[in-house]
């Protein structure tokens, strides 16, 4: 562009800088130095709010404050944030001026990163909606659009079923499904008791299907299966992907505590009378115990658990990396103790420790701290080395618990921030 003089002002939020014409040529910052390639006052405009010819002014409405920071990296080549402003606030006034994250020093660049995954887990894909969902939405509103309607009403199914605090008929049915968990894991727990007809004390003709639903917790625990069954497929129906949905871990969970049920009742049914039963009794019992996993059913309704399955799915490095300083230190402790417990001396040596394994059994229980007792070494070089890993236990398990803890306190905030959120439109919908 034809300046109109030698010289041209920017005005960044009312803060003024001067500058010769032939600077803002290969000025560093993309967005000043596009004025000069700029051939009329219409170009001018669409790289600065407003322009003044005759002062040959240049007007910027951005932050003055945050634009004196960058001036200062413009100068002595550091950019730093700037005090007592949102880090992203002031990267978004980076971006305008045409830096990037890397221009930022290394310590600003951390703060940035830590913020932005902060933000990213806030506003995850799962919880935003695109514009052109709300779009369907309210076309699905309008009369013309029936077809949408009904993909409306399968969404407000899938809510209801997927998200226990999305609607006040969520958490009613989320109330009922924690009610089945609760009394199918006490039917569960109360026929191991002795004085309960178990598998285990009960003759082999018992365990016919007729006798179970005659049997008053038979009946409970087909309803509550009946219960679950029925949740599940409605689930799987009003999904958006099926294939997703089955991928999904509490997906997965669900149909490994139903199917058990169902596949003892078949294998009865085919067995009768049989004796091939009695050898099935053992299949019968182990596939009965699976349904513990209806605990897990719970995950869905109580913040605590969702957030240490959150916290185990983003630390899983860490988590191998903890099993690697245990699995390190199991192997070397173990063969030091073998040898000076009993590799020394064969004949008088501590039996506990005739093997690395037994050993490495004495090393997990004293490096997290439980020592139950069972096996302890009697030589004093085994008792210094015990100690030694008594307290190479305590710090190798505490590197990388900082990190899970950080992460666990991550995902907190998050589904929590999400389960405000949700409580907000559910207020909402109550009043309304």
């Amino acid at each position: 562009m034809k300046f109109g003089s030698r010289t041209c002002i920017l005005n960044v939020g009312g803060t003024k800088y001067v500058f010769r014409r032939d600077v803002i040529k290969d000025f560093p910052l993309r967005r000043v130095s596009r004025l000069h390639g700029c051939v009329s006052e219409k170009e001018v405009l669409e790289v600065c709010d407003d322009y003044d010819r005759e002062r040959n002014e240049f007007f910027f409405d951005r932050h003055s404050e945050a634009f004196g920071f960058i001036m200062l990296y413009v100068k002595y080549g550091k950019l730093r944030f700037a005090p007592q402003m949102c880090e992203l606030a002031f990267y978004n006034e980076m971006i305008y001026w045409g830096l990037e994250s890397a221009h930022l020093e290394f310590c600003c660049q951390r703060r940035l990163d830590d913020r932005m995954s902060e933000t990213y887990t806030y506003y995850s894909e799962e919880d935003t909606k695109t514009e052109d969902e709300l779009r369907v939405e309210e076309e699905g509103e309008h009369p013309a659009g029936r077809g949408r309607g009904s993909a409306k009403w399968l969404e407000r199914m899938r809510r209801t079923f997927e998200e226990p605090t999305s609607s006040i008929a969520a958490q009613i049915l989320a109330s009922v499904s924690v009610i089945f968990v609760i009394v199918s894991m006490v039917i569960l727990c109360a026929s191991t008791l002795p004085d309960w007809k178990t598998a285990e004390n009960r003759s082999v003709d018992e365990h016919r299907y007729t006798d179970q639903l005659t049997d008053h917790s038979g009946i409970i625990e087909a309803v509550c299966i009946g219960w679950f069954t029925a949740e599940c497929i409605v689930r799987f129906i009003v999904s958006k992907d099926k294939c997703k949905f089955m991928r999904r871990p509490l997906n997965i969970i669900d149909m490994l505590a139903i199917t058990p049920y169902y596949i003892s009742v078949l294998m009865t049914g085919l067995t009768g009378e049989n004796s091939q039963l009695q050898r099935a009794g053992v299949t019968l019992r182990v596939l009965r115990m699976m349904r513990i996993f209806w605990l897990i059913k719970l995950a869905r309704h109580f913040l605590g658990l969702q957030t240490l399955g959150l916290t185990l799915k983003r630390c899983y490095r860490e988590m191998v990396m903890l099993l690697v300083f245990i699995c390190v230190a199991m192997a070397i402790f173990g063969a030091l103790s073998q040898l000076l417990e009993h590799g020394l001396d064969l004949d008088m040596g501590n039996e506990d420790y005739a093997s690395i394994p037994a050993a490495c059994w004495w090393v997990i229980i004293s490096m997290t701290t439980v020592g139950y007792g069972d096996m302890y070494p009697i030589t004093m070089p085994g008792r210094v080395l015990g100690g030694v890993c008594v307290v190479s236990g305590i710090v190798l398990l505490a590197l990388p618990i900082t990190f899970i803890y950080h992460s666990f306190v991550q995902c907190y905030q998050e589904l929590k921030f999400r389960s405000a959120r949700c409580s907000r439109s559910l207020s909402a919908e109550f009043l309304n």
